[in-house]
């Protein structure tokens, strides 16, 4: 399965592509940020984020993309600006009729450090090994796209199956539906 991973922001928009599956050895296939001037009008930023994001769906081609979970903070200009970062990329993604994950977080970390408490140091470190590379992603927006994206490979794969799974030895009943689980405040960096 090839995810894309989308760490949204306003200023920096962390990408990262990773190929692989859950039990199997996992392969970046590009990271980097999509940058918008802090100047520009909010609309040009969004449209510039757009524009990027459209430019990795055409060279990588996710199976899926996976999308930090916005939640609440104490800066609500931070938290809107992520928010209307996090909805483009859920936007170009959809558009393509590629299926679109969220994660938190706090699920992310424990999916790739084993802690949902993990600091950036611990994810970053972690991704660098997973992915066996000679030096760690930077900014930490790239390094916290790859990590959304492996979660989802090792977690949102199985998820999905279960639910597949479900579907089909309950004909006529609906597919479950999975809920991430709901965490108290979090801070973001």
């Amino acid at each position: 399965m090839k995810v894309l991973g989308v760490d949204p922001g306003l200023t920096r928009c962390g990408v990262g592509v990773v190929d692989g599956a859950p039990g199997r050895p996992l392969r970046m296939l590009g990271v980097g940020v999509v940058r918008t001037p802090a100047e520009a009008e909010i609309g040009q930023r969004l449209l510039l984020i757009e524009q990027g994001l459209e430019q990795w769906l055409d060279e990588h081609r996710p199976d899926l993309v996976a999308v930090e979970r916005v939640f609440a903070q104490h800066n609500v200009r931070t938290v809107m600006g992520t928010a209307q970062a996090s909805a483009v990329a859920m936007l170009c993604a959809t558009r393509r009729g590629i299926p679109v994950t969220l994660h938190t977080p706090s699920e992310v970390k424990a999916a790739v450090t084993g802690s949902g408490r993990a600091d950036k140091a611990q994810v970053t470190a972690m991704v660098t090994r997973l992915l066996r590379l000679d030096a760690p992603p930077k900014p930490a927006d790239a390094a916290d796209a790859l990590a959304l994206a492996i979660c989802h490979i090792w977690r949102g794969g199985a998820a999905d199956r279960i639910a597949a799974a479900l579907a089909r030895t309950a004909p006529g009943r609906p597919p479950a539906v999975r809920q991430a689980p709901t965490f108290h405040q979090e801070s973001r960096r």
